[in-house]
């Protein structure tokens, strides 16, 4: 038998498609970056900070554009590896994004706090060392940069997505835009005191405005319209226009799209906008990544697939493995795990697409949005439904609330009311919620807090992706001649084992999808070595993960016990000492690439 030596999957500098240039010879390594968890960047210093990374350990990170957005500006990706034991492509990968939605900032935040736990944790954190040395991170802070930039602005605007007009390119003439009309950087919401008003001060709280009862004829009632500007105004009705920038890039994913008259913003066509369209290719062109989280605000809680099937219909072995995941989750972040088909719709006969189920119902991977932050909860309101509290909830919540702004956040996150003089209306009073600072996002001085739940349940994720390991790279002469030296028989043997948690495939979706296959075992040889038997390539099984599939109490023993390896043989005709090349392709649990020497 010969001694094997397994070397780096492949020579070729780390990259691939949309890769960056690497950075040119240093005096001396940077200084990792120190950010601030408790402010939102905006676009330029979201860059230098990545750009800080990759600098500081180019080794670990690399700085690459996964694209354009609408309006030009870069789609950050970062790649986090050890380029020392391969590049990214060879290995199992996680894919990470946030702020895809323009307001919902605290998701780039997210992203930014577990790449600082990567870039802290490397060499002294076994389970991030070992992850970076085995597995890929790809990173995506921000994928809506034009958005994000217009809710940062000091006059901010707070649309869905992307800053492209949609459905219609036209402007409003007339009808009221919501924005921040007196200038204090907050989009706040204007009452009016009408005896047709629909709302009236609470009567033991006069700051907090109640729905009207039925039949009640006991005033003062107010009208409550968002803060904004008014056009073409006709003195009678208020009109509040849709935004001109009607887009949600997360209704623009193919698996159940719909048009406009069935899924607002969902665009034109499936990835129709730049945005979706440099994630669904750079995702495709990736398949060794097999699982993801998406950040979005709010609500606090963990969604797991899918949107438009019941747990009935899925896959029970997927069901079970992503409730357990779940349920990690749960335990590691604090925050509930719910099926979004039957915990999470905004509407009872509303299908919600997304991310997640592309991820998932097209390419089998698994895949779960994390809804950050929820002030309802912190103001010690419990048993809520998650999107029916939005549409009614008891008086006494509000008055938790109150007292929660009050105590926690100064007062601010509902704003006494005060009077202003509107350009259009007149006298009206600005208060109320802000639902940007402290409904959207938590406030500055909570941000590190919320985010940090989940690097742990990251990190677990990721480590349970599947990883294609050697078992055995080997050659025996089989003649005389082999075994003198001379061109003879030899049996060259391949075997590999999935060292993950997971199975290779990860998902029974993906191979009801065919977006998997098993293991490709090839051999390569060098001029004048000929092939007696075996192909020179082969597609082996799809290997099992670790995970145990039942119980020791199970009513049937596990009859699949080696179900994780797989090997070939091939009998060559060459020369000792000749070099032979093995490999392994795995998918989404990575590429081997070993050298052979016969007779070494």
């Amino acid at each position: 038998m010969t001694k094997n030596s397994e070397k780096t999957p492949n020579s070729k500098k780390p990259g691939g498609r949309g890769a960056g240039r690497t950075s040119g010879r240093r005096e001396a390594p940077a200084a990792l970056p120190q950010p601030r968890f408790d402010r939102f960047p905006r676009h330029e210093e979201l860059g230098r900070l990545l750009r800080g990374y990759a600098e500081a350990r180019p080794d670990l990170f690399e700085l690459r554009e996964l694209g354009r957005s609408f309006e030009g500006r870069e789609i950050w990706l970062l790649v986090a590896t050890n380029r020392a034991t391969g590049p990214d492509t060879d290995k199992p990968a996680f894919w990470v994004d946030g702020n895809i939605h323009a307001a919902e900032l605290t998701a780039c935040t997210a992203v930014l706090y577990w790449l600082h736990r990567l870039a802290t944790g490397y060499g002294t954190d076994p389970r991030i060392t070992a992850l970076l040395d085995t597995r890929c991170v790809y990173l995506c802070p921000r994928l809506c940069p034009d958005g994000a930039e217009l809710a940062l602005a000091d006059r901010p605007r707070h649309i869905r997505s992307s800053t492209r007009p949609w459905p219609f390119d036209e402007a409003p003439v007339d009808g009221l835009t919501v924005e921040d009309v007196d200038g204090d950087g907050r989009i706040l919401t204007m009452r009016i005191e009408d005896r047709h008003g629909g709302w009236k001060p609470h009567p033991d709280e006069p700051r907090l405005l109640v729905p009207r009862e039925p039949g009640d004829l006991d005033g003062p009632f107010y009208r409550v319209i968002p803060e904004g500007r008014l056009a073409n105004w006709d003195g009678i009705t208020v009109s509040v226009n849709r935004d001109r920038e009607g887009l949600d890039l997360n209704r623009n994913f193919p698996p159940n799209w719909r048009q406009e008259f069935e899924q607002t913003g969902a665009g034109p066509f499936p990835t129709s906008e730049p945005e979706v369209r440099a994630m669904v290719r750079f995702v495709v062109d990736h398949p060794n990544i097999g699982a993801a989280v998406s950040f979005h605000t709010h609500s606090g809680v963990i969604l797991r697939p899918m949107g438009g099937e019941s747990d009935e219909q899925m896959i029970p072995e997927d069901l079970w493995t992503i409730k357990r995941l779940s349920k990690l989750g749960e335990t590691l972040t604090g925050y509930p795990s719910v099926s979004i088909f039957h915990d999470f719709k905004y509407h009872p006969n509303e299908v919600i697409s997304g991310t997640q189920d592309w991820f998932y119902e097209h390419l089998g991977a698994l895949f779960w949005t994390v809804e950050l932050w929820a002030p309802n909860r912190e103001a010690g309101i419990t048993g809520y439904d998650w999107i029916g509290w939005y549409r009614e909830h008891p008086a006494e919540d509000d008055l938790k609330l109150l007292a929660w702004s009050d105590s926690q956040c100064g007062g601010k996150a509902h704003v006494d009311w005060y009077p202003f003089e509107h350009p259009q209306l007149g006298r009206v009073e600005l208060g109320g919620w802000d639902r940007m600072n402290y409904w959207r996002n938590p406030p500055p001085e909570l941000r590190e807090r919320e985010v940090a739940r989940f690097p742990d349940w990251l990190t677990t994720l990721a480590l349970s992706l599947p990883r294609l390991e050697l078992v055995a790279a080997e050659a025996h002469p089989l003649d005389d001649e082999a075994g003198a030296g001379g061109k003879g028989l030899w049996r060259v043997r391949l075997a590999v084992g999935n060292a993950g948690y997971l199975p290779q495939y990860v998902t029974r979706r993906a191979q009801a999808r065919k977006t998997v296959r098993g293991v490709m075992l090839s051999i390569e040889l060098p001029e004048g070595a000929e092939l007696v038997s075996g192909k020179p390539r082969e597609e082996a099984a799809q290997l099992e993960g670790h995970a145990p599939p039942t119980s020791l109490q199970a009513f049937l023993p596990n009859r699949s016990v080696t179900a994780d390896r797989t090997h070939r043989d091939w009998v060559v005709r060459a020369r000792a000492g000749a070099r032979v090349v093995l490999a392994a392709d795995g998918g989404r649990a990575g590429r081997l690439r070993i050298e052979l020497t016969l007779g070494g």
